[in-house]
């Protein structure tokens, strides 16, 4: 009643100050202010809570589970938890949703016992004969608990935390990237490799539908030499059609790591989108070859808030640099600038002035100025 006072007088006063036109608004602001009813019967609606005590009691703990299960099992007219969770991953561009505790614990009690069954393998660990493919248990977990690791690897590292701020991602998509013709130097998860073996661009390979698009970006948050909150572009290629990174968009052309020297180790991230189709990235392309720093400023952060209604984070490999001798050609021949160098010179070693007749002083005492520009006075 008090709503619809209010809203009577809302009318009545836009009628009075000649805003005819603005009074159906007004009406319909004030009608969407009421509470629809509700669509069918409320949760715990049928129970008399005045009479508690005569309620059916379920006198077990198993009985309870069994009424919690069918009651949540049973159809409701009202939106769960479980029904926004299947619209949110149908609707998402990598449906997949990891199954419950319970789920998990049945089907590996089903394969426990698919295994007792089978005479061969029940010989074979009797005999201590029995022998796992590490290609096989290398597979599985990247289907099950792989992303999981592979993300707290990335909080432990602080991926997260300096490419996306408050925001983080499951690595779905396992992303294998090799260094060198033979692919020696592989890309792990914060593993250290050298400027050296990084001087060319890697071997990228990874699982994708055959008409799907994807980008490629090699970022390092470590780098940047004026701005700790920027960061270096090493690599960005987009519109790759399947896993045929070569077949991408170069949208600026790789060059190897170039840790300054002193400054330790720098973490070079790559990160795999996925694309809901062909993207524009007309405003991202950098002049071939680029080879200025200014140009090769970058902020994923920013990248991804550009293009976030079409691009979608889905892969993540990630290692440590340190500088090497390779680093001075970098910026000698490539960057053509004086290479930085950060170093502590130590200042010498202060040392009092010496005196003639020391009092109480050790016996080496006259060893600190021996080399000195004071003049040393003899051995007492």
């Amino acid at each position: 009643m008090a709503l619809r006072s209010t809203a009577c007088v809302l009318l009545r006063a836009a009628v009075d100050a000649g805003l005819k036109h603005h009074a159906r608004g007004l009406r319909c602001s004030a009608v969407l202010g009421h509470r629809s009813p509700p669509l069918g019967p409320m949760p715990n609606e049928d129970i008399d809570w005045t009479q508690l005590d005569s309620l059916e009691k379920y006198r077990s703990y198993t009985r309870y589970v069994r009424a919690a299960e069918e009651a949540d099992r049973r159809d409701v007219w009202w939106k769960t938890w479980r029904k926004y969770r299947e619209e949110e991953t149908k609707e998402g561009i990598l449906p997949y949703q990891r199954p419950s505790r319970k789920t998990e614990v049945k089907e590996r009690k089903k394969v426990m016992q698919e295994n007792k069954k089978n005479p061969e393998m029940e010989r074979d660990n009797r005999l201590r004969t029995f022998r796992i493919s590490l290609d096989r248990v290398k597979t599985q977990w990247e289907k099950t608990n792989g992303p999981f690791h592979i993300q707290r690897l990335a909080e432990h590292y602080r991926i997260y935390q300096d490419l996306f701020p408050m925001a983080y991602f499951v690595p779905r998509v396992m992303l294998h990237v090799a260094y060198g013709d033979d692919s020696s130097a592989v890309v792990h998860f914060g593993n250290h490799l050298t400027p050296s073996q990084a001087a060319q661009a890697p071997q990228i390979r990874f699982e994708a539908e055959e008409n799907s698009l994807w980008t490629l970006l090699l970022t390092s948050p470590d780098e940047h030499l004026l701005d700790g909150e920027q960061e270096y572009l090493h690599w960005l290629v987009g519109n790759i059609p399947g896993n045929a990174v070569t077949s991408g968009e170069e949208i600026c052309h790789y060059i190897s790591p170039f840790p300054a020297r002193g400054t330790g180790f720098h973490r070079y991230a790559f990160i795999l989108f996925k694309q809901n189709g062909p993207v524009d990235f007309s405003a991202d392309v950098r002049p071939a070859p680029c080879y200025c720093l200014k140009h090769r400023t970058f902020r994923t952060f920013d990248f991804y808030r550009r293009h976030q209604d079409v691009i979608t984070p889905a892969g993540l490999a990630f290692f440590q640099c340190q500088w090497d001798q390779s680093v001075t050609r970098t910026f000698h021949e490539l960057l053509n600038m004086r290479e930085p160098v950060f170093e502590y010179n130590r200042p010498p070693v202060y040392h009092p002035p010496q005196k003639k007749y020391p009092h109480g002083q050790p016996l080496r005492y006259l060893d600190r100025y021996r080399d000195g520009a004071q003049n040393t006075y003899g051995i007492y």
